[in-house]
C-alpha cells in the first residue's frame, strides 16, 4: 500500500511514541499532539490505533522488501556474499531505526502482550527466516554450505546478537574504553564490529570448510 506524506508523518510519529511508551501507553490523542493534527484525522486514515501499527508494520516490511528480495535473486553474487550483504543489511536496518526495533523488543519481553502486534511480530520473523533459509539452501545446493543447519538458532544469532548490542550500547561502550567517543563515531564503530564479528561467525557456522564435526 502507498501512503501519502501525512500518513507516513503520523506513522513515523505513532512509531517514536509506542518505542518510548509502549503501544499501551500510548493514546491517539497523544499521536495527534505529537504530529500537530486532528484526532479525526488519524481516525480517517486509519481508523483505530490498531489499525495504525498494522500500517507501521506494513509499511517498514515493505521498505525492505525490495532491496532483499533484489539480494537473493542477485546471480553474481555468490552464497556467501548474499550472507554477507545480508547480515550488513539486518544491522543497517536494526540501528538505523531503532524505534521500530524497540517497539518489537518491548512487546515480545512484556507480559502483556497485544495480540494485534504479536501477530505482526510473527510475520516479520517469519518473512526474515524464510529469506535466511532461501540462502542457505542455495549454498547448500552449490555444496559450498553443510547440511543439518538450525534455521531458527541462526536467525536467533543474527537478529539476537543486534538488538541485544543496541539495547546495551552504553556497556559496550564501557568494557572497550569507548566512552569519549563521540555518538556518530560510536555508531560507526559499533556496526563495523557487528558486521566483522557475525560475518566470521557465520562463515564458520554455515561453510563445510569451516565445520568440524563433533
Amino acid at each position: 500500500m502507498e501512503y501519502n506524506s501525512k500518513q507516513i508523518q503520523i506513522i513515523e510519529v505513532a512509531e517514536r511514541l509506542f518505542a518510548q511508551k509502549g503501544f499501551a501507553g500510548t493514546s491517539v490523542r497523544d499521536i495527534a499532539q505529537e504530529a500537530d493534527v486532528n484526532v479525526s484525522m488519524i481516525s480517517y486514515y486509519f481508523g483505530s490505533k490498531e489499525k495504525l501499527i498494522e500500517a507501521l508494520f506494513q509499511f517498514r516490511m515493505t521498505e525492505s522488501r525490495s532491496r532483499l528480495e533484489t539480494l537473493v535473486t542477485n546471480d553474481e553474487l555468490s552464497p556467501m556474499q548474499k550472507i554477507n550483504m545480508l547480515i550488513d543489511n539486518v544491522i543497517d536496518r536494526l540501528m538505523g531505526n531503532q524505534s521500530f526495533h524497540n517497539i518489537m523488543l518491548r512487546e515480545t519481553l512484556s507480559s502483556d502482550r497485544n495480540e494485534t502486534i504479536s501477530k505482526h511480530i510473527m510475520g516479520l520473523k517469519m518473512r526474515n527466516i524464510e529469506l535466511m533459509q532461501r540462502l542457505i539452501q542455495e549454498g547448500q545446493a552449490a555444496g559450498v554450505f553443510r547440511e543439518g543447519i538450525d534455521m531458527s538458532l541462526m536467525s536467533t544469532t543474527l537478529y539476537g546478537t543486534v538488538n541485544y548490542a543496541i539495547a546495551t550500547q552504553d556497556f559496550y561502550k564501557k568494557i572497550n574504553n569507548l566512552e569519549s567517543m563521540g555518538e556518530e563515531e560510536f555508531q560507526i564503530h559499533l556496526k563495523r564490529s557487528l558486521s566483522q564479528h557475525l560475518k566470521s561467525l557465520f562463515k564458520s557456522t554455515v561453510t563445510n570448510e569451516h565445520h568440524i564435526q563433533n
